[in-house]
């Protein structure tokens, strides 16, 4: 198998590489060709690049497969992704996961280990222009033998136009497509680009990961800050790891700012206390991360959890959802779950929304709490929810029927004369309340039955009603 490449440290959002040393036996680098493809110059230079200057994450980038943390369902020596890449033989691909578990890095294995030539563009920074630039560079590359890995970074802020503009390239094989994206890319990218890729899904990186991580950045005194000597604990670690919230990024970041502001060459308790003061949980309004959550909240109600319920409300909030959003999604579950089983559900969610308007955040929020809890704990039917589906159903099978004619209004003689009106029975008049015999759905759907009331919360005492009267009704309107 050919060594592989010693592969440079690129900062994708600037294009940036180290080159790396040329001692003897070294192999050759990674030719690097970012958005400003400006390399190092030689540490005399004026532009140097001292690797000192560089974050600590991104000087502790793995360089090899077995150096990469967590993701071991992708990399570990018995798995089919990381056996074609240490043979060489890849396809293009979509990494979806979230901040910080190993996207750049594993794009950038991926250009080492096949010996390509690694061309990065971002499609935040990035427009067609760009992309016709990278490709172009990628044409010449192939004109010449040499394969192109192009990594497009956030690639679901490409339109539609920009992500096809792709698809000829990744066909002939001018390029190995490697995409990067925190969004799920079923809905964010064109089938005809995911129809040419294989996507892999990366996990956020686990505690314990992170904290080996750590440590082999505090021991580690060529890219590290093992030259600093530092004491900390396990314990301080496990803090840090667990503040990173599955992101060896931020976690790197966060022990870079503690060995800064370590007193005496230890990181203590009170400066744990600073660097983890703003720490943020990962909530991506409007992306993924939000879907899921206002899934599990709903779908912990529904199932009467409320300590699931009012966890991923916590959730939410903590992330920065709007509360307003909350409780429309809140009053939808009252109507749509809770149901007739208990009708003050409605009343109670608008009272909560209500509260939160008159008293913002934060204490506004224990409204919303308390109604999270309450829906949870209220007994559910979805029976006024389906007897509404079915009938729009109806509506759109059947057409527009016609009203019988006992039921229409007759405000004039001509009506009147037409029959409309004729034979209405006023069921105030008629003994018991209730005129039996009485036919009020069109023809076609007489006897058609909607709404079906469950044996949960209220809808026990209007379950006991309905359905004797409904055989009452039957027996009224059979012929004898």
């Amino acid at each position: 198998m050919r060594l592989p490449q010693a592969v440079a440290q690129a900062d994708v959002g600037q294009g940036r590489y180290i080159r790396p040393s040329a001692s003897p036996g070294t192999p050759p680098r990674l030719p690097y060709h970012g958005r400003m493809p400006h390399p190092a110059q030689p540490s005399n230079s004026l532009f140097a690049e001292p690797e000192a200057l560089k974050p600590l994450a991104e000087r502790m980038r793995p360089r090899t497969l077995d150096e990469v943390v967590g993701q071991r369902r992708l990399v570990a020596p018995d798995c089919a992704l990381r056996r074609a890449i240490e043979a060489g033989r890849l396809h293009s691909m979509v990494l979806w996961g979230p901040p910080g578990c190993g996207k750049t890095t594993l794009a950038l294995l991926v250009a080492r280990y096949a010996d390509a030539d690694f061309r990065a563009i971002s499609a935040v920074l990035s427009g067609l222009p760009e992309v016709r630039k990278a490709l172009a560079e990628a044409e010449a590359n192939f004109a010449q033998g040499r394969r192109t890995v192009l990594f497009v970074d956030e690639v679901h802020r490409f339109n539609k136009a920009q992500q096809d503009a792709f698809l000829p390239h990744i066909e002939r094989g001018v390029i190995l497509f490697v995409g990067a994206t925190t969004e799920n890319p079923s809905f964010e990218l064109n089938s005809a680009l995911l129809s040419r890729c294989r996507v892999h899904v990366l996990e956020p990186v686990g505690v314990d990961d992170i904290v080996a991580a750590l440590k082999h950045a505090l021991v580690d005194a060529e890219r590290g800050l093992g030259t600093l000597q530092l004491e900390v604990d396990q314990a301080a670690l496990q803090l840090i790891a667990e503040a990173a919230d599955g992101d060896v990024r931020r976690a790197l970041t966060l022990l870079e700012i503690a060995a800064e502001l370590a007193h005496g060459g230890r990181i203590d308790d009170t400066t744990l206390q600073q660097v983890l003061a703003d720490r943020t949980r990962r909530f991506d309004k409007q992306g993924e991360q939000f879907y899921d959550q206002i899934s599990a909240l709903h779908k912990s109600v529904r199932s009467s959890d409320p300590d699931a319920a009012v966890y991923w409300l916590a959730r939410m909030l903590d992330g920065g959802c709007d509360p307003r959003y909350l409780a429309r999604r809140m009053t939808r579950m009252a109507v749509e779950d809770v149901g007739l089983a208990e009708p003050r559900a409605w009343r109670m969610a608008l009272d909560a929304w209500d509260t939160y308007e008159r008293l913002g955040s934060p204490e506004g929020e224990l409204g919303l709490a308390q109604l999270a809890i309450w829906l949870a704990v209220a007994p559910k039917s979805n029976a006024a929810y389906q007897a509404w589906n079915k009938a729009r159903a109806a509506v759109r099978d059947t057409g527009t029927l016609e009203v019988p004619m006992h039921l229409r209004n007759a405000p004039t003689k001509l009506m009147k004369g037409l029959g409309y009106g004729k034979g209405y029975q006023y069921d105030h008049d008629v003994e018991g309340g209730i005129a039996l015999d009485q036919q009020c759905l069109p023809d076609a759907l007489d006897g058609t039955v909607f709404y079906e009331p469950v044996d949960r919360g209220l809808e026990i005492q209007l379950r006991a009603k309905l359905l004797p009267l409904r055989e009452a009704r039957r027996k009224a309107r059979t012929p004898k």
